[in-house]
């Protein structure tokens, strides 16, 4: 299905959350916060070991179901100020988005988180990205990656193989999230790395023969 692509087809998806933004410590922060002010023992550390779904899906694990939604809000009001400033780069996010702007494409971020704090986030680490998208989880990233024309979507959860299928994207995964490479191929990815320093590589190939490799 995804082994033949056109060498004008060179745009690029992006998960955000441990793909290309290392957000624990930013997270964690805010948990803790939010853990005072609500007087609720949140696992900060083991929340942040397994980022990936909506805030809501997390906060249900914690909290009475009617108490989510104003939990959610008061998470969102903390995080621009504890969470955004202190979040870093992945290594080799600069140098992936680079290769994809060499190959004349296109980057879009589409991210679980919402799209303040997305753009936030890419706008302090100085990301180079077209695109924010933000909000979507799982196949629900699919309609933004293919409106964008992304040929692959880069994530490091499950449910980004699920978003790149949706998208009629390759799935290229890295295992920087809550899943080994191992996990990820098991999985469906088209592509399992062990993090974003292998992708420049790996691009630079695919879309000099336009296989999949």
């Amino acid at each position: 299905m995804f082994g033949i692509l056109q060498h004008v087809v060179t745009s690029v998806g992006f998960d955000l959350d441990m793909t290309l933004a290392d957000t624990r410590t930013g997270i964690a922060a805010v948990y803790d916060e939010l853990a005072v002010r609500l007087g609720v023992p949140f696992d900060s550390a083991a929340i942040v070991s397994r980022l990936g779904p909506p805030l809501e899906v997390e906060l249900a694990n914690w909290l009475p179901a009617e108490e989510v939604p104003a939990a959610a809000d008061l998470y969102r009001e903390i995080y621009p100020e504890m969470g955004v400033p202190v979040h870093t780069a992945m290594a080799g996010a600069h140098e992936a988005i680079a290769a994809v702007r060499r190959a004349g494409g296109g980057v879009i971020v589409v991210t679980g988180k919402n799209v303040r704090d997305a753009r936030g986030t890419v706008k302090v680490l100085g990301l180079d990205v077209d695109e924010v998208v933000g909000s979507v989880f799982g196949a629900g990233k699919g309609s933004a990656l293919a409106r964008f024309g992304a040929a692959a979507y880069v994530g490091d959860h499950v449910a980004d193989i699920q978003a790149a299928r949706a998208g009629g994207a390759v799935s290229v995964t890295v295992a920087t999230g809550p899943y080994t490479v191992g996990e990820l191929r098991d999985h469906g990815a088209d592509v399992a790395l062990g993090d974003l320093t292998e992708f420049a590589a790996w691009f630079a190939g695919w879309h000099e023969h336009d296989v999949l490799r």
